[in-house]
């Protein structure tokens, strides 16, 4: 068993790709807290954590966030974690998340039906959402909707409303309003939070200057700073590895 922190995370059945982008883990074995700097990725987590080995495991829902956030893991902790695609908040969460813009809310501990031996591991933990996920899975889907992702997505966040809005046939007002009732943001918001993230994957290989589509360097800096809280330079560092989502893709 590793005695230093650690996390894992594997992607999931292509069936499920539209839904959920990963389910990973994380542990901290050791005695002492562990910080770590949380950043906006255009994710939404389920957690299952626990304290301590005799703890029961909690479940919470996190909802999009648009600023980092310092945060300790407290000696002891475990948890497993499903990062679903927004699009999944509708149709695998059924709810709307408008008001869990930068927070998050309990869950019932037995959510799921899950049970302490379905959190032995995390290949077992997979399995059964999996199981869960699949047999959640909706018999059709608004194909805008489907579509408006893909490219989201397939673009890094640089698709303006504009042009999203001419490839799926849909208004730019009815986008705007689906993001604000469901997500909480504007779907611009959100784009750059993608925008953000793809960039990480860059700063990872030590890039430090923008490779996507930002104005110049300065818009860059800031853009870098304001979902970080630090410039490239330094995050591409990663003291101690606080950015957890920056040694992810730096272990690639």
């Amino acid at each position: 068993m590793n005695n230093e922190f650690y996390c894992q995370f594997i992607k999931p059945d292509l069936s499920l790709n539209s839904f959920v982008e990963n389910i990973g883990m994380f542990h901290n074995p050791t005695d002492i807290p562990k910080e770590v700097v949380v950043m906006p990725d255009g994710r939404v987590d389920l957690f299952f954590m626990r304290s301590g080995p005799n703890d029961p495991f909690h479940v919470f829902l996190i909802g999009l966030e648009t600023a980092p956030e310092q945060r300790e893991i407290p000696p002891g902790t475990i948890a497993y974690v499903v990062s679903f695609r927004p699009i999944a908040v509708e149709y695998i969460l059924k709810t709307s998340i408008a008001d869990l813009l930068n927070t998050a809310k309990v869950l019932p501990d037995n959510f799921w039906n899950l049970t302490a031996d379905d959190l032995k591991d995390l290949e077992t933990f997979t399995k059964k959402i999996a199981q869960i996920v699949t047999d959640l899975l909706p018999e059709t889907v608004d194909e805008r909707k489907r579509k408006l992702f893909d490219l989201i997505y397939s673009s890094n966040g640089e698709m303006s409303v504009k042009e999203l809005s001419e490839q799926t046939g849909w208004s730019s007002r009815q986008i705007n309003r689906y993001f604000n009732q469901q997500f909480g943001l504007s779907l611009k918001a959100y784009s750059t939070i993608l925008r953000f993230r793809a960039s990480l994957e860059h700063i990872a290989e030590g890039k430090l200057f923008p490779e996507l589509n930002f104005a110049d360097q300065t818009h860059f800096i800031k853009e870098i700073k304001k979902f970080s809280g630090v410039a490239p330079k330094e995050l591409s560092k990663n003291k101690n590895d606080r950015f957890i989502l920056l040694s992810v893709l730096k272990q690639k």
